[in-house]
């Protein structure tokens, strides 16, 4: 699978960004160093990750990461990066439910240090499933894998799902309720809207997003059921795995009051995303992994819940999932690397499988 240059997502140096650590590091704990700093090379679109040690002789966290908000210098993947936000959100799945979510340490506000706000976590252990090049490409340890060990973190990560829909309480995560009018869903649907808007504000618009906006209007649940704590970017890519079992869950920017749907759509569909590139480049991918049918029949069996309404949830991930696509094309075409095409739909990368489910034919 030949792949393009790898887009441009920070205009921080990382030297400065070492040196900088250290001195905010020493001002939180006399005598300490930050130590082996390093950028992982898997490092995400959005906000950043610093690894680095801590030398001291009695500190608090000895492996830490420290997360980010994007550079606001760097086209930002989204408009608004809410640390704090995130922060809350991952001391609150770890009070309420047993999900392996890192420890978190300590929390800056202040965008003077490292020029955006930040958090300090526990640095965990393990592997992560690839998205360069995607897990469902050969020549990966989770393609490797035997199928019982694969339906074994299938398993285990959507219990992940369930027991965080059900353990928290909706009292303790109702700071994270999107503003505006009528339901959860609508609330998230219209917060899609306003998202759109700002990526293609002064830049050409996607008849394709616009229809598939329209086709979710066709298709909205009749009675789409109650609120809870969504982790937003719900996928394989964002835990890390002991073997084949989860030991930290990572990547809350997204999370929000929704349906449980909401999450189960975005997991069934980012793994189709890889599996439906993998096909178009020729191989067979792993086409009985994370299969639709069998996320829902687990979910059902360990929450009681049965999904519903998949169809439109589908959608709305592939729809959201292409709105962020969107965004970074324009950021490749901000920074030279890209010309906008006469066709604006084909910088979505996904735009096939998309007006496929636009139309109603995706699953077929």
């Amino acid at each position: 699978m030949a792949t393009a240059p790898r887009p441009r997502t920070t205009t921080r140096d990382p030297e400065e960004l070492a040196h900088r650590l250290t001195a905010w590091l020493a001002a939180r704990l006399p005598g300490a160093r930050a130590v082996d700093v390093s950028v992982p090379a898997s490092n995400g679109l959005s906000s950043e990750t610093l690894l680095f040690d801590i030398e001291h002789p009695e500190p608090p966290l000895r492996s830490c990461a420290l997360r980010l908000a994007a550079d606001p210098s760097a086209y930002t993947v989204f408009p608004v990066y809410d640390m704090v936000r995130q922060y809350r959100t991952m001391l609150t799945v770890a009070r309420c439910t047993d999900l392996p979510v890192p420890k978190v340490q300590w929390l800056e506000e202040d965008p003077g240090p490292l020029g955006a706000p930040f958090f300090v976590m526990e640095r965990v252990e393990g592997r992560v499933p690839p998205d360069v090049m995607p897990y469902t490409y050969e020549g990966n340890w989770l393609h490797a894998a035997s199928d019982t060990e694969r339906e074994h973190l299938e398993a285990a990560t959507v219990g992940l799902l369930a027991r965080l829909h059900d353990q928290v309480p909706l009292a303790e995560a109702e700071f994270l309720a999107l503003p505006g009018e009528g339901d959860a869903l609508r609330r998230h649907v219209t917060a899609q809207r306003a998202y759109y808007d700002w990526v293609v504000a002064g830049l050409p618009r996607s008849p394709l997003i616009e229809q598939a906006f329209d086709r979710l209007e066709d298709l909205w649940p009749h009675d789409p059921c109650p609120p809870v704590l969504n982790w937003g970017d719900a996928r394989i890519g964002n835990v890390i795995y002991d073997g084949f079992d989860p030991v930290a869950v990572l990547d809350w920017e997204m999370a929000a009051l929704a349906p449980r749907e909401v999450d189960l759509g975005w997991t069934v569909y980012l793994h189709r995303f890889f599996q439906d590139l993998t096909v178009a480049f020729g191989q067979r991918g792993l086409p009985d992994f994370l299969r639709r049918d069998r996320i829902e029949a687990r979910y059902a069996e360990l929450t009681g819940h049965t999904p519903h309404d998949m169809d439109f949830f589908t959608l709305y991930a592939a729809l959201r999932h292409a709105i962020v696509m969107l965004r970074v094309a324009y950021r490749q075409v901000h920074f030279g690397e890209v010309a906008v095409p006469a066709d604006p739909d084909t910088l979505i990368l996904h735009h096939g499988s998309l007006r496929a489910m636009v139309q109603g034919s995706y699953w077929e």
